[in-house]
C-alpha cells in the first residue's frame, strides 16, 4: 500500500537567517545553532533547524512505512515578512524545498511558499514554483499578516490555482487574536487550530468557493473545529439566513469538496472527520518533526477500515490530488 505523508515540514537554515534581518511583528534571533522566533509580545518558540534535517525525517519516514512525503516550510511563512523579504524569503524556501526533491526524486514533492502581502510577488513566485520547480501546490496561511484569506487582492491566486488545479493547502499561523491566549500555550493547543477553521470558513462565507467552484483546498488537522461547528453553521445561514451575502448554498454544500488531513494524535477525532467527509475526501499526515509519525499512522490502521478505503487515506487520494506518478 502507498503511503504519503501530506503535511511534513522543512525549515532551511538559510531562511531562519534570513529572518533575523526582519524588523516587522516577527522577529528572529540567533542563539547559537538555533533561533527564538517572536510574534510580537503574543508568542515566543524557539526553531531547531537540526530538527528538520532531511536524512532523519527519510529515518523516520522508513521507520514508519511511508513512501513519500510532501513538504512544506513550517511557520512562520515569508507572507508574515516585511515585501522585500518576504520575495526573498519565499525564493530560498521554494529554492531550498525543489532541491530537496530533486536529490530525492522518489521520495518526495513539495508545496511552495509566496509572499502574499506583494500580489505581483506572489503571482511570478507561484508561476516560477509550479511551473519551473515543479512544486505540487501552494502552502495558504490561516491570515497574511493580518489579512483574511478571502480579501480581494487573493482573488489572481484562487482563480489561477482553480484554472491550472493547483491544490491550496492550509496552515494554521499564530493569530493575530492571540494575545487572548497568550498564558499557558493554549496558542498551539487550541488557537492555531481555531485560527485555520476561521480561515476555512472565510473561503466559503465570503464567497471564494462559491466564485471558484472547482478550486482543490486541503483543510489540515481534521478539520479543525469546522465538522463539530458545521451544524451550528449551517442552523445560522439556512435557518436564520445570517452570513450569505456571497453564498448561493448552505456551507457544508461547499466544504464537501475540501480535503481534510487526518492529522490528530486522537484515533476519536479521526474517526469522526472519516463519518464526517468519507475516506475520498481524506489525506494522511503527521506534522513531522513535531510528531512521531507512527503517531498518526496508528490512529488511522486503528480504525479497522475496509481495505480500499484505507487506501484511499493513506496514498490513494494524494497521489491524484498532487499528481504523483
Amino acid at each position: 500500500m502507498l503511503r504519503i505523508d501530506c503535511q511534513t515540514h522543512v525549515f532551511p537554515r538559510e531562511y531562519a537567517e534570513l529572518l533575523t534581518r526582519s524588523s516587522g511583528w516577527l522577529k528572529a534571533t540567533r542563539r547559537d545553532q538555533q533561533y527564538l522566533i517572536s510574534y510580537d509580545r503574543i508568542q515566543q518558540f524557539i526553531l531547531d533547524p537540526q530538527s528538520y534535517e532531511i536524512d532523519g525525517k527519510i529515518r523516520d519516514m522508513d521507520e514508519a512505512g511511508i513512501d513519500i512525503g510532501i513538504l512544506s516550510i513550517n511557520i512562520p511563512g515569508p507572507e508574515l515578512l516585511p515585501p522585500d523579504l518576504g520575495e526573498e524569503g519565499a525564493g530560498v524556501c521554494n529554492d531550498y524545498i525543489a532541491e530537496v526533491c530533486r536529490k530525492h526524486k522518489d521520495r518526495f514533492f513539495g508545496l511552495a511558499s509566496l509572499p502574499l502581502q506583494d500580489q505581483d510577488a506572489a503571482m511570478r513566485e507561484l508561476r516560477r514554483a509550479i511551473h519551473e520547480l515543479d512544486l505540487r501546490g501552494v502552502v495558504l496561511y490561516s491570515h497574511i499578516n493580518g489579512r483574511p484569506v478571502d480579501a480581494p487582492e487573493f482573488e489572481p491566486l484562487y482563480a489561477l490555482a482553480e484554472t491550472e488545479q493547483i491544490p491550496l493547502v492550509i496552515h494554521p499561523t499564530v493569530p493575530t487574536w492571540g494575545e487572548v491566549l497568550s498564558d499557558y500555550s493554549m496558542i498551539p493547543m487550541i488557537g492555531l487550530m481555531v485560527d485555520h477553521s476561521i480561515a476555512m470558513l472565510r473561503l466559503i462565507l465570503g464567497g471564494v468557493l462559491e466564485r471558484h467552484p472547482e478550486l482543490l483546498i486541503v483543510q489540515p488537522h481534521c478539520g479543525g473545529v469546522l465538522p463539530y461547528l458545521m451544524p451550528r453553521i449551517e442552523e445560522q445561514t439556512e435557518v436564520k439566513r445570517r452570513g450569505r451575502e456571497h453564498i448561493t448554498r448552505s456551507p457544508r454544500e461547499y466544504y464537501r469538496k475540501v480535503y481534510l488531513d487526518v492529522v490528530s494524535p486522537s484515533a476519536q477525532a479521526v474517526r469522526y472527520a472519516y463519518e464526517f467527509a468519507g475516506a475520498d475526501r481524506l489525506l494522511f499526515g503527521s506534522d513531522h518533526p513535531w510528531v512521531k509519525v507512527g503517531v498518526f499512522r496508528d490512529c488511522l490502521e486503528s480504525l479497522g477500515l475496509d481495505p480500499e478505503e484505507e487506501a484511499k487515506i493513506f496514498g490513494k487520494n494524494a497521489r491524484h490530488l498532487f499528481k504523483i506518478t
